[in-house]
């Protein structure tokens, strides 16, 4: 694939990766009421480049959670552990599904810690996964 030569490209071929959902939370950019960002995985300062393998989809609330964080510490070991990287991470090996469908579980210390930095359970999240749920909206396509 060429390099996209504009920032629109850019936004659409990582939207259309993505499936049109968060990469962190997996919330779906249709039913959100703001934009999705373009979030550099490996923040600009901390010499991440502006290439498709380091970009991701990503809601407000997990990128203004995110922001710069590359680790943070598991709730269960209290040890750092690096934050899920989508490109390179493959979702089901960090994450599952509450029962329900509501709540992501943290499987391994990056999941456990990324669930926890980057608030993948906020109340509204979980409200708008119920709604979606009932609706037969969610979960959408896990990524793999």
């Amino acid at each position: 694939m060429s390099k996209p030569r504009t920032r629109a490209e850019l936004r659409r071929l990582v939207t259309a990766r993505a499936r049109e959902c968060c990469e962190y939370c997996l919330s779906q950019a249709r039913y959100s009421t703001h934009s999705f960002a373009i979030e550099h995985i490996i923040p600009k300062h901390r010499g991440g480049a502006t290439i498709l393998s380091n970009l991701a989809l990503s809601c407000q609330g997990c990128n203004n959670h995110k922001h710069t964080k590359l680790k943070s510490r598991d709730p269960l070991t209290r040890k750092l552990a690096a934050l899920f990287h989508p490109r390179r991470q493959n979702w089901a090996e960090h994450f599952t599904w509450s029962d329900d469908y509501l709540e992501m579980i943290g499987l391994t210390p990056t999941g456990r810690a990324t669930v926890t930095a980057l608030g993948l359970n906020r109340a509204e999240v979980v409200n708008l996964r119920r709604i979606l749920s009932a609706f037969g909206e969610h979960p959408p396509i896990i990524p793999t």
